[in-house]
């Protein structure tokens, strides 16, 4: 059977928060009997946006995740369950019943994404249903998609051999995979996100005059080993991207023509290491 995914490319995300409104949009003061109780007007974000800022200025890269239930196939918040109040539909999507789960408030905590919002008003612990009740009256994507003006929100109704196809093809990950929680939302370009890069700019002094390198060669070594290697562009720059935050000590070896130079770096997050110049 055809079961409901969302794909997320964070590098297309704005931080524009369309998909957020549209969910409150949707969502707040409306209740749809069998799928949700209505959202309250302040404190909840069924689709809330992450922010990341990477790097040190002048080269700083942020990245924007918007995350939300993962309508899990192997979910915690079931697993907690003791009333029947959370049930998997056969299409993948996971409800929550606003009237069997009044007063369960530890589904909120059942959770490992935080994305089980807890109603005060109502006793009700809540989430993003995959705007169900529009699927079922036959919209063609939940409300997030439409709305999304860069295309970095899409959802997928496929059998999971497509959707398993196309995680491998369009090296698409989940948000903690260690979990093995099996989520059906997944996210493109994500190491914008959890990893971070190693940067700098190549410079030389000849004749008085500062110049940019163009074309160094530039290798990262850690532990003796070749990690990765490219060369400057015509500013100068180089950088090595989805390193592991925290992983120490690197090497960035430097060649262009009879000169070199070997800087260290540590890791942490991303690192500036600004410009370097060759001995002349």
């Amino acid at each position: 059977m055809k079961k409901w995914n969302m794909i997320i490319d964070v590098a297309e995300c704005t931080n524009c928060n369309l998909c957020t409104l549209a969910s409150m949009d949707e969502y707040v003061d409306n209740a749809w009997p069998g799928y949700s109780a209505p959202m309250p007007r302040h404190g909840h974000r069924w689709i809330d946006i992450l922010q990341k800022e990477r790097g040190q200025v002048p080269v700083v890269d942020v990245a924007y995740v918007p995350t939300m239930c993962n309508h899990c196939d192997d979910a915690p918040c079931m697993k907690a369950d003791k009333v029947g109040a959370v049930r998997k539909r056969a299409d993948g999507i996971v409800v929550i019943d606003p009237e069997k789960a009044k007063g369960q408030r530890h589904l909120v905590d059942a959770c490992p994404y935080g994305h089980i919002w807890w109603n005060d008003e109502l006793d009700l612990p809540q989430a993003w249903p995959f705007d169900a009740h529009l699927l079922d009256q036959g919209w063609p994507h939940p409300r997030g998609h439409q709305s999304c003006p860069t295309g970095a929100m899409r959802a997928i109704q496929c059998e999971d051999e497509e959707m398993t196809r196309l995680a491998r093809e369009e090296n698409l990950e989940v948000l903690k995979p260690e979990l093995g929680t099996k989520p059906r939302i997944y996210y493109k370009n994500l190491w914008r996100f959890t990893k971070c890069f190693i940067t700098g700019t190549v410079s030389v002094k000849a004749n008085n005059v500062i110049d940019c390198v163009e074309s160094a060669q530039v290798k990262l070594v850690k532990d003796g080993a070749l990690v990765a290697e490219t060369a400057t562009d015509n500013y100068g720059d180089f950088q090595f991207d989805k390193l592991d935050e925290g992983s120490g000590r690197y090497v960035v070896e430097i060649r262009f023509g009879e000169m070199s130079k070997a800087v260290e770096a540590t890791l942490g997050a991303s690192i500036n290491l600004g410009e370097i110049r060759l001995p002349a």
